[in-house]
Parts: structure tokens; sequence; C-alpha cells
């Protein structure tokens, strides 16, 4: 972000997202009902099958398209990889995990670009399109609104423990599906049934992403601790130390402006700071809407859970309770 503020500012005034903090994905206006939405995303391998970590990389780029309600049109692959020494079998099957994820979302791969690279780095560039108008951002929540979630914490955890092998990829099965799992069906309900703000969870943690949504909406938003789901056995990686440098450089950076932070352990803050993956959405909605909108999600075999409330004050800050 530091970086960031020294470069040159559009005064374009078709860059929408130019006005809204914390926007997960550029917005540009080309008609009164249409703005294209774009995003890019790609990292090295989290797990060992290279199918599942194209489909993982795939779902985890197109997710900041889904968490503004946008439609995917268009994908563009992003690889670094060492042809030598993995071979084009591998090569391939990363590419098609990364396709059948894409094809999912109903969008289309129109090309990529490729360099040799002696650690693999998958990812993608998505388009997607969004009435303006009807758009979901981070600004909007409003005080009583509940928080609502769509998949689990410890991503970030689970993937250290298999890194060290201490987890095979057949214990983190249940994550590994969620990480491969598009938000779009979630998308697509809560467009339906209308919410105040929406953003997806990834490498800044629930900790960092909620705060963002705080700040941009001028809010306070109240997590309910013993409500945040998380997967199998990431708090016993958690309590063993197996957490990943973000999950410390999360907590650095946001811990400042949590309330109530002191009175939990330290394996629940690692899982608050916990760099995900291919998250959830974290969706702001109207108290009397919540209802429908977990009983939508989960009759759509969405997982979902109530993990809070927002607050008006103190602006720009996350509580625990």
């Amino acid at each position: 972000m530091q970086v960031l503020r020294q470069l040159p500012q559009s005064s374009d005034p078709n860059l929408l997202s130019a006005a809204i903090p914390f926007a997960d994905a550029g917005i540009y206006r080309i008609s009164e009902d249409t703005a294209l939405v774009q995003s890019v995303d790609f990292f090295t391998p989290i797990v060992d099958d290279p199918r599942l970590y194209g489909q993982i990389a795939a779902a985890n780029a197109l997710s900041d398209l889904f968490a503004m309600g946008a439609r995917p049109i268009t994908a563009l692959n992003l690889i670094a990889f060492p042809v030598c020494s993995l071979g084009t079998d591998v090569l391939t099957a990363v590419l098609q995990g990364g396709a059948e994820k894409v094809i999912e979302a109903g969008a289309v791969v129109v090309g990529g670009h490729s360099v040799e690279d002696d650690e693999p780095k998958y990812g993608l560039a998505v388009t997607g399109l969004v009435d303006p108008r009807r758009m979901v951002t981070t600004i909007g929540a409003r005080p009583g609104d509940r928080l609502v979630l769509t998949k689990p914490l410890g991503t970030g955890i689970l993937t250290t423990a298999l890194k060290g092998e201490v987890l095979s990829e057949a214990d983190l099965a249940e994550a590994i599906a969620g990480m491969a799992a598009l938000n779009m069906e979630s998308s697509r309900i809560m467009m339906e049934i209308g919410v105040s703000a929406c953003t997806d969870i990834t490498g800044f943690g629930l900790l960092g992403h909620a705060l963002e949504m705080a700040e941009a909406s001028r809010v306070c938003l109240a997590l309910e601790a013993d409500a945040l789901p998380v997967y199998p056995q990431a708090v016993e990686m958690a309590a063993m130390g197996l957490v990943p440098e973000g999950s410390y450089r999360n907590r650095a950076h946001y811990l400042p402006r949590v309330l109530g932070a002191d009175r939990l352990p330290a394996e629940s803050l690692d899982l608050l700071a916990d760099p995900q993956t291919s998250g959830g959405l974290l969706i702001s909605v109207a108290a009397e809407k919540a209802p429908q909108l977990l009983a939508r999600l989960r009759s759509a075999g969405c997982r979902s859970w109530s993990v809070g409330r927002v607050e008006d004050s103190p602006a720009g800050r996350l509580r625990v309770i």
C-alpha cells in the first residue's frame, strides 16, 4: 500500500474502484449498467497434486469477482514453470485444473503467458461484468447487520503442516475441497437476497479483511470467537506452532486495531490472522435478511455460518466477543 500511494493516481471518473477503499478488484465503468471487474492472483504450489493446485489457484483468482457480485467472462493463464525438471505432463495437469474451474465459472480461457522459472507459480488474470448500480463492495456494512462467513478458516496453517510433512494431502481432504470450491453460488445467492457489503478472505486473513470492511464502511465489526468455523486439525496444528509467516505479519499489522484480542489463546489469534487461500466470503447483511441468506446458502450446498454483527463504533475497528 505504501508503494501504491507513490504511483500516479488516475482521475478517470469511470475508474470506480478508485473511490472504494480496499476494493477486491479493479472496476471500470463502460456504460451506465455495465462495468468491467478485473483481478489477478498467482502463487507457488500449496498441494502436491498439480491438477488440484490448478483448481485452487483458479478458484482463488476468481473469488475477487464473486465477492463483488460480478459474472466472470474471461481468464488469462499466468505460469512460471521449470519444464526441464518437472516435465510437460505436470504443466498440463496444472493448466487442466485451472481450465476446469474457469469453465465451471461460466468463463473462457482466452490465452496467457508463461516463463521458465525454477519455482512453479500459477494463477490467472480474470475479467468479469457487473452492473455498477448493483455491485457489492467493502462499503455499505451498517450497524445492526449480521456477518456471514461461507468457508472455514485454517488453510494457511494446514498447508504449512503439509509442507512440513506433519499432515498428508489425505488429512487435508476437507480443506482442499474447500479451497477448490468456487464462491460462485454464494455470490449468486447474496445478489438475489440483497446484502450490504462483502469481501473475500484471502492473504490478509479474516483479521485483515474484516478490518478493511470496517474501515471502508466506517463501522466496527464484532466477531463471535466461538462461532468461527475452522477446518479439522487446524487448531491442533496451530498449537504445535505450524503457523505460516504471513500469519505473524498479519498479527503484527492488524492486532493493534482489534479489541478483545488479549483474552484469546494464541492459536485463536493465529487462526484469525491465518492467510487464507481461496477462502470464503464475509458478507454483511441486514439482520432481518440473515436467516433467509443462511437458509438459501445451506439449501444450495454452500456452507455458511453467522459469525458476528456490525456495530457503529469504534469505527474502523474489529472487536472479538
